[in-house]
């Protein structure tokens, strides 16, 4: 077939040509057209639904609220997991499909069990609604509004006031006209109120009880419409306008008459302008609190697009901001997409650059080089179009399998096109046709060479077998990889013959005499150092496995871990804080700490986002913090590693005494990667299933104690979950039926008198403002003040709060996290010094030894290594399927059991130089190093495949063995040196790279530039004298 496929390219060389020139056409604006991103999405399919519950504890949004929508949405088909988080007003629902589940379908799926498990929520909470369709990775841009107070005219509003409702009327609502922009969260300053704050007083004088307020403010604010009249010949619409416009107006409402006079509500209430209850804060530099909005992309757009246009349309907007009013981007991840991406096209580059270099020298013939050449642009450009195709975007793993694919993508048109060349300059040639000529050169080699990259790409496939977070990673890899490499064979069987017969003429003399130096150099040096291999073959039988054994035994004492971390420039510091703090304290507590952060001088600027944004997000309890620290990059270069290192060692031994916190230091991108990892932010998590709350603190705590004195554990903290101060009111029925109460007007009391209630809204233009109605502060702020609330009785009568009620101080949880039907107490932390898999066995045995749990209570170790082991795991399936793989395609091509046996004891051999790579470079044994090992299995069999069958062919010719391997062995030696090159440098830019992402590929090239570079010794002068040995033994 392959001969059939090169006689036919030769006949139709025009077509082949512009078919050629077409793809790399194509190639370059798909490029252009491919969305990209930092990393592939590894966000599972998961819908989250948030249920508001205006002043609920997390134990009634719990019970009320999450409990029943969990269990509704367990029973929906492909889900594989629920998990809920339940805190002070608000709950989500986390509801986690299979990966093959359409995110749309399963959208679709939870909204309709949604509408049939609200039958089962309280009546008066606000509907639960889906929350935005967008990725864990998805929030890609977070700007601030800063006002200049000299200039700024805030109308009369207090300062934060005005910039939240610029925010949310003005900006926000031009940014999600954006094409790619699905939400966008306020967070910060204070959402105008129109507030009625009622004097109980005046309210018991005048016999005025809540609800009259409420309907009397219902009741003065509606418009309506009566159809229309026509008067003479025109038609007239008629509108009814009695919404409410202004304070006066709420203030002018009659609530009741007594004795003909009307009580007007301003008569029994303070209405003025207020701040809604808010449950979140944003801070800068330690100095002021500012507005911040956070840009959530749509899932699957292209993110430097969405960026791009974002930052347009800022530009618009800026400029009919209001006079002092400046809008400030502080995290951008388009600068991480652009940074990555440019780390990758550089590497590729480079790797061009080098390889081009020595295609140059070796061959010594521009044309040829010309030909090799065109198959890197060629078999890149079918990558990227075959991305485009598949819908994967441009990122570190995609673009990064054509970098390492890079070196490869030549071999098959460098021995083609070096057979040609060979073929075209023997004297024997000279008069005979050229086209016949580089036909058969061309078939000599090509069906090796198509099964030879065949086996290179059946190498990959079985990556498509990865599931999970390290599936999504790599099939994007292995995809740019498998296309690639499969356009090599295009490129090597119907380019190279094309091309050569276009440009080749005849042999030019400076080639032959540089191949005449070759060949010199061949004989004199090479011939004789394989002479004595062969002749002293069983040392090498024996120094070759002693090698194997030691690099296996190496191997054992490599460090594990999952994936190596992403530089991304900047540091994350996530904040625990004591569980009973209020806003305003915690609000100060880091503005503390980002002054202290403030002090180095590698520091730009720092922002903090304490709390939680509106709904949307995850409700973070107002103990909870994010200071994202911005880091200086001189000379436009970001901070690498062991720079970052440092930074954190200092911060962590300066703020690791700071009183009543916790700290967790990470990156934006990691910070967000481990919360998918593990729903913690931190790089493991160890999870405590059980009921009672109390059991599991006490146990939790237990567990860090134990693990604590493991060396290389840091950052280590417990959920500050419980601690919350509460003042319960409990309902004495024994008093209220002996006074006549009822416990639904005490609740009410508790619910709307004092907890707040939105009745109405105000709208000014296009702008709604809620008009809150709630007793007087100094009625509702003391356990005391509320005692003495009055409550009407049946008969008429007022009764204390304190008689038909207990008031008491206690504790309960600020959020309660659920998962698998089960409460859950994370106990978190990082990593440092050691690594992760030695960490994990030594905290498996001190749990083991110094915690006993009760039944029914179990701990599961989870964040990255579980992933890693998961990795590692399913390595152990996708390795042997790879060995047979290559074993069968071997035997088809050989149909030789003795031949595919020879070849593949290159396999493991190969292992030698791999695992000194993992060493010499001190990278770790990862999920990338471990791609790395199977791309080098399907390598480092290429040039054994071409040399056996050259033995092969010569000894079927009649040649004797030692002539045999000693000719083919001269004949492949400038060719394997030459694949060799190609593929190390082409991957050294990757190894030696130090750009944005560079941290994620480099231990996959330092495994296959040491691997391929010691198994290209064993091709030149093991593999002679094993063939020699094997076949002077068994051959007839």
């Amino acid at each position: 077939m392959i001969d059939r496929i090169i006689q036919l390219s030769l006949h139709l060389r025009g077509v082949a040509v512009l078919l050629m020139l077409a793809v790399i056409g194509y190639g370059v604006w798909s490029y252009i057209e491919t969305p990209r991103d930092a990393f592939p999405d590894i966000s599972p399919v998961m819908v989250p639904v948030f249920a508001e519950a205006p002043g609920l504890a997390a134990e009634e949004v719990e019970l009320t609220v999450c409990q029943p929508i969990e269990s509704a949405m367990n029973g929906l088909p492909d889900v594989t997991l629920v998990k809920s988080t339940s805190g002070f007003g608000m709950g989500v629902i986390y509801v986690y499909f299979k990966d093959s589940v359409d995110i749309y379908f399963a959208r679709q799926l939870v909204a309709e069990r949604l509408r049939s498990a609200e039958a089962a929520l309280p009546p008066n909470l606000p509907k639960p609604e889906l929350g935005p369709i967008s990725s864990g990775l998805g929030q890609i841009f977070i700007y601030y509004l800063q006002a200049d107070r000299k200039v700024a005219d805030t109308e009369g509003k207090e300062l934060n006031s005005y910039l939240r409702e610029l925010n949310d009327f003005v900006v926000k609502r031009q940014l999600q006209t954006v094409p790619g922009v699905t939400a966008i969260l306020s967070m910060g300053g204070h959402v105008l109120q129109y507030q009625v704050q009622l004097n109980p007083e005046l309210m018991r004088k005048y016999d005025v009880s809540y609800d009259d307020v409420v309907e009397a403010i219902d009741a003065n604010n509606r418009n309506v419409g009566g159809q229309y009249i026509e008067i003479g010949a025109e038609e007239y619409l008629v509108r009814g306008i009695g919404m409410l416009k202004s304070l006066d107006d709420i203030r002018n409402l009659t609530v009741r008459e007594i004795d003909g006079v009307p009580l007007k509500l301003g008569e029994i209430a303070k209405v003025e302008y207020g701040p809604d209850v808010r449950r979140g804060v944003v801070t800068r530099n330690g100095e002021e609190e500012v507005v911040a909005g956070i840009v959530l992309k749509l899932h699957g757009e292209n993110t430097s697009r969405v960026i791009h246009a974002l930052h347009e349309k800022l530009a618009e907007i800026g400029r009919g901001l209001p006079k002092g009013i400046t809008i400030v981007p502080y995290y951008d991840q388009a600068d991480l997409v652009d940074n990555a991406s440019r780390t990758v096209e550089n590497a590729l580059f480079q790797g061009i650059l080098l390889v081009l270099a020595v295609l140059a020298v070796a061959l010594w013939n521009f044309r040829a080089s010309l030909i090799v050449a065109l198959s890197m642009p060629f078999c890149a450009s079918l990558a990227i179009i075959g991305l485009n195709r598949a819908g994967l975007s441009a990122n570190l793993m995609s673009l990064g399998g054509i970098a390492i694919a890079l070196g490869m993508l030549v071999d098959g048109s460098i021995v083609v096109t070096e057979n040609i060349l060979r073929h075209l300059n023997r004297p024997e040639n000279a008069g005979r046709d050229r086209l016949a000529v580089i036909a058969e050169a061309s078939k000599e080699v090509g069906r090796p060479i198509a099964f030879a990259l065949l086996i290179i790409i059946a190498v990959f496939i079985p990556i498509f077998l990865f599931e999970g977070v390290e599936g999504k990673m790599f099939k994007p890899l292995a995809f740019s990889i498998v296309v690639a490499l499969a356009g090599s064979i295009v490129a090597a069987v119907v380019n190279a013959p094309v091309l050569a017969s276009i440009l080749f003429r005849s042999g030019k003399p400076a080639a032959a005499k540089r191949r005449n130096c070759t060949e010199c150099f061949v004989e004199r040096c090479y011939v004789p150092l394989l002479d004595k291999a062969v002749r002293f073959r069983y040392v090498l039988f024996v120094l070759v496995p002693a090698l194997l054994a030691g690099s296996v035994w190496m191997l054992r004492s490599v460090g594990r871990e999952f994936m190596p971390t992403l530089e991304e420039g900047s540091i994350m510091v996530t904040v625990g804080m004591a569980p009973s703090i209020g806003l305003t304290q915690a609000e100060r507590v880091v503005k503390n700490i980002e002054t202290m952060i403030l002090k180095h001088p590698e520091v730009e600027g720092t922002v903090s986002r304490i709390g939680r944004p509106e709904a949307g997000s995850h409700p973070h309890p107002v103990n909870f913090a994010e200071i994202q620290v911005s880091l200086k990059h001189p000379e436009g270069r970001i901070a690498g590693a062991a720079e970052r290192a440092r930074i954190v060692t200092e911060l962590r031994r300066e703020l690791q005494d700071y009183p009543g916190v916790t700290l967790n230091f990470s990156q934006p991108i990691q910070n967000s990667f481990d919360e998918l990892l593990s729903g913690t932010r931190a790089y493991f998590a160890l999870k405590l299933y059980g009921e009672n709350l109390d059991v599991l603190r006490e146990k939790a705590e237990e567990i860090r104690k134990a693990i604590a004195a493991v060396p290389g554990v840091v950052d280590l903290s417990v959920e500050q979950n419980y601690g919350q101060p509460q003042l319960q009111i409990e309902l004495r029925h024994d008093a209220m039926a002996r006074l006549g109460v009822t416990g639904r007007e005490v609740m009410q009391l508790i619910e709307s008198a004092v907890g707040g209630e939105n009745v109405a809204g105000i709208y000014r233009n296009t702008r709604r403002y809620d008009i809150n109605v709630r007793l007087g502060e100094e009625f509702r702020s003391t356990p005391e003040a509320l005692g003495k609330l009055k409550i009407r009785t049946a008969s008429g009568r007022y009764v204390d709060l304190d008689q038909v009620a207990s008031l008491k101080i206690t504790e309960g949880p600020v959020q309660i996290n659920r998962e698998k039907i089960q409460r859950r107490w994370t106990i978190q932390g990082n990593i440092a010094g050691r690594a992760p898999s030695e960490i994990v066995r030594d905290m498996r045995r001190v749990i083991a030894d110094q915690v006993k749990l009760p039944p029914g209570y179990l701990v599961e170790f989870g964040g990255q290594f579980e992933n890693q082991e998961r990795a590692m795991q399913k390595l152990m399936v996708v390795v042997p399927i790879v060995i047979a793989l290559i074993f069968i395609l071997l035997w088809m091509s050989f149909s030789s059991l003795r031949s595919s046996l020879i070849v593949m004891i290159n396999v493991p051999l190969a292992l030698i130089g791999g695992v000194l790579g993992l060493a010499v470079t001190n990278q770790f044994l990862s999920v990338p190093a471990a791609v790395g090992f199977i791309a080098l299995l399907g390598i480092a069999m290429q040039d054994a495949v071409v040399m056996v069958t050259d033995f092969r062919d010569l000894r079927r010719e009649g040649m004797p063995l030692a002539e045999a391997i000693r000719r083919g062995s001269a004949v492949r030696f400038r060719a394997v040196i030459l694949t060799t090159l190609t593929t190390l440098l082409g991957l050294l830019p990757l190894l030696l790279s130090t750009g944005i992402g560079a941290e994620v590929q480099r231990p996959l090239a330092a495994i296959v530039v040491f691997g391929l570079s010691s198994s290209t010794l064993l091709t030149l002068f093991f593999l002679p004298a094993l063939y020699y040995e094997i076949e002077r033994r068994f051959s007839r």
